[in-house]
């Protein structure tokens, strides 16, 4: 069948059976293909950071052997660039790799909200906030279907921990619901269009993702218009026929034709609409339709070049957390005299996530290999320091290689400490348990502080670490999380300073586990996890609760300096303040070398009527600026973004109000201030008998009405007196009007309530 007929092709063309066995899979990594008809089979694998074909049938988990492809730096690194343009660059480098490989789906970005810094997953997922989460994930997929290649957005919806996945129910307000965990989603979907989204695992307020009309349907299909498949992420399906019903597509992977059956007896008793199934029959016949016109047996990518972004891109992951006494970059001068690097990691590197993300790469960089390649004349000298490995022959080696690590640094002029997390820490499938690194290395930490001050330390980690206790004891530490296959050589640039890092933290470094938001409520029990914080996650607990922080949200060193001046803020021409806002900021690079700064906004809704954070990100920018040089940046303020949620009307609202904008290079480090008023959406709630007597008279029409009735009952006099007393009513105004008029002479009857009731929500 040529793709044209394909077009024309729809669910009136199948029998029930055939329909049923398009909404699963036919094995674990393909659709069912229908040959009597013509309809091809889809291909999908993992990502999101490389392409992980499996050469076997397929494991999800990683155990089967996959095909040689770049690992690019998992998102926790990817977040840290605070850079959409160079995440469309990752994002068509891995459609480049997926149409090579004849792949028509890649299983990825994931964008969910890193709520705990003890979620598993974290190393997948890209920021605590969703306006970063929302425009990086909207890059990666622009940039992955750029190459006729379909994105998969996931995990949809309140996947934020690893414990109990596959049943959990997230118990969400609607608030932090929609403005903290869907407005990624939301974005991504809204902008880039992905071909697919994968639906979670987890339950939502009781009801499973994978079943959820609410979500699948009313939120992202008659709200944000999604017009591409729902597939369910592999082993999420609880009820096959309720899924289908709510708007899942496609269960992956086969269950090897068990739910197909399910689903055929359900059409012909009546208890599944068959209109229901006709319509993801469809849906996934258009996405066989984009996998045919995307694919191109052509398709080839340069091993080399790939390789080389992945170095960039590492490089502009990378955080400088501190660096006291400007002991970085390293001069790479034999004069400056002897490096020990120290620390199994920087021989051994971990640079990617475990479980089914794990890619196998082209090639591995090591930091060890790459520090003494731009070293020039500068002696690096290595002790392992620990062992990787959790064997007894390990823990009996331990003291021995501490006492060999000790020594080499007592020798040389400055020590590298590589210091992480293992794998077995942090992974797919189950949640940290405490933000420490292991012991050992702590240890060894504080055994070479016992013989020199001049140490930095490189970390490799998918999730945060608690550093308080020893970061402001050495000079230098080095984020470096996860970086991919390249990261080694990334390493090396920062160090010696060939790259000037320009990270920034997508997450807050907090000081103890304890100062978390969800720390009393992670990761729940009972098969529930309340969302006790609400709003209050990431860097917006720890403002409202003026908290220490470790590392703030948003912060990174450079081995330059930035100022800022001139800050402004206007509507974006030909608008006015009921639209989007533009803030313009001077920045200039006051230091001696080039380097990249992050522009952050930050709104704080002055006398808001509503619960909202001190100040929330609304916008960011990255600009690049040689030594002296200053650079107007202008960062996009959607309203959208200004938008609360509305519980009781049910959709966002913009406030009116002034907003002040805070512009900075971390949410704690705010260099400018500029404020306008917004126009206001206008609200007005429906109101019936529940509704208090403070909601009626604010009522722009009734409102006037009631408060009359009240003076004259008041004028009155008697019992209705009461009506007149300032006091009397600031009381009343939280009780429901239905209540009030059944009271002796009240101002009010319930007949004239019920005609009010008629008149105000007509």
């Amino acid at each position: 069948m040529t793709n044209s007929e394909l077009s024309a092709f729809s669910a009136a063309d199948l029998t029930l059976e055939e329909k049923a066995s398009l909404t699963s899979g036919a094995n674990f990594w393909s659709t069912k293909a229908i040959d009597r008809v013509g309809v091809p089979s889809v291909f999908m694998t993992d990502g999101p950071h490389g392409v992980r074909k499996q050469t076997g049938s397929g494991d999800h988990l990683g155990l089967d052997d996959s095909v040689p492809a770049t690992c690019f730096p998992p998102a926790v690194a990817l977040g840290s660039t605070w850079d959409p343009e160079l995440l469309v660059r990752v994002g068509t480098a891995l459609g480049e790799e997926a149409a090579a490989e004849d792949v028509a789906v890649l299983l990825g970005p994931g964008i969910n909200i890193k709520r705990s810094p003890l979620c598993g997953r974290n190393f997948e997922y890209l920021s605590e906030d969703p306006i970063v989460s929302g425009v990086l994930g909207s890059a990666l997929v622009r940039g992955l279907q750029s190459q006729g290649v379909g994105a998969s957005l996931k995990h949809f919806a309140a996947n934020n921990q690893e414990t109990d996945r596959l049943r959990v129910s997230a118990d969400v307000d609607i608030r932090p619901l929609r403005e903290i965990y869907l407005r990624g989603f939301q974005r991504v979907v809204t902008e880039a269009k992905p071909w697919t989204v994968m639906c979670s695992y987890n339950r939502i307020n009781g009801v499973y993702a994978s079943e959820n009309p609410w979500l699948l349907t009313d939120v992202l299909r008659g709200e944000w218009g999604f017009e591409g498949i729902v597939v369910s992420d592999w082993g999420a399906v609880n009820n096959r026929v309720a899924g289908v019903a709510a708007g899942l597509d496609l269960e992956m992977p086969s269950s090897g034709g068990r739910t197909d059956a399910e689903v055929v007896a359900a059409v012909t008793d009546g208890s599944l609409d068959e209109a229901a199934l006709d319509t993801a029959v469809d849906r996934l016949l258009q996405l066989a339709v984009r996998a045919t016109a995307g694919r191109n047996p052509d398709a080839v990518y340069s091993v080399d070049d790939h390789h080389a972004l992945a170095r960039e891109v590492a490089g502009r992951s990378i955080v400088l957390l501190r660096n006291e006494n400007g002991v970085l970059p390293l001069a790479a001068d034999a004069s400056a005299g002897t490096i020990a690097v120290i620390g199994e990691f920087a021989r051994t590197p971990r640079y990617q996530g475990a479980g089914s993300s794990q890619i196998n790469p082209t090639r591995l960089d090591t930091a060890l290999e790459e520090l003494r390649a731009l070293a020039g004349g500068r002696s690096i000298e290595f002790a392992p320091g620990f062992s990787i490995t959790t064997d007894a022959a390990a823990a009996t080696d331990a003291a021995a290689l501490t006492a060999e690590a000790v020594a080499l640094a007592a020798a040389s002029d400055v020590a590298v400490l590589f210091l992480g997390l293992p794998g077995d820490e942090e992974s797919e499938g189950f949640d940290r348990e405490h933000l420490e690194l292991p012991a050992v290395q702590t240890e060894l930490l504080d055994a070479v502080l016992a013989v020199t001050s001049n140490v930095v330390v490189v970390l490799s980690n998918g999730g945060v670490v608690r550093v308080s206790g020893w970061a402001d004891r050495v000079q230098a530490i080095v984020e470096g999380w996860l970086l991919g296959q390249a990261g080694g050589g990334a390493i090396a640039d920062v160090l010696f300073g060939s790259v000037n890092p320009s990270g920034r933290l997508a997450e807050t470094i907090p000081v103890r586990l304890e100062d978390t938001s969800s720390y009393t409520d992670f990761p729940g029990e009972f098969g529930h996890v309340r969302y006790g914080e609400g709003l209050f996650v990431g860097y917006r607990h720890f403002d409202r609760h003026d908290l220490a922080v470790s590392y703030p949200f948003g912060h990174g060193l450079s081995y330059t300096t930035f100022t800022y001046s001139d800050a402004s803020v206007a509507p974006v021409a030909g608008s006015d303040a009921s639209g989007d806002l533009e803030v313009r900021v001077t920045v200039t690079n006051t230091g001696a070398v080039a380097g990249r700064e992050v522009v952050q906004v930050y709104s704080t809704v002055e006398g808001s009527t509503v619960i909202r954070p001190e100040r929330e990100l609304k916008g960011f920018a990255s600009v690049a600026l040689e030594a002296g040089e200053s650079a107007e940046v202008v960062v996009t303020i959607r309203r959208e973004d200004l938008a609360y949620f509305h519980p009781i009307a049910d959709r966002w609202v913009v406030e009116g109000a002034a907003v002040t904008f805070a512009i900075g290079a971390s949410s704690r480090d705010l260099r400018a201030t500029v404020s306008i008023d917004l126009v206001g959406d206008e609200l007005i709630l429906p109101l019936d008998a529940d509704s208090t007597i403070g909601e009626w008279l604010e009522h722009p029409v009734v409102g006037q009405v009631l408060g009359a009735a009240m003076a004259s009952a008041a004028g009155a006099g008697g019992e209705a007196g009461m009506f007149g007393d300032p006091a009397i009513l600031k009381m009343m105004a939280s009780m429901p009007i239905g209540r009030v008029a059944s009271f002796p002479n009240s101002p009010i009857s319930s007949e004239a309530l019920d005609e009010l009731i008629n008149t105000v929500n007509v």
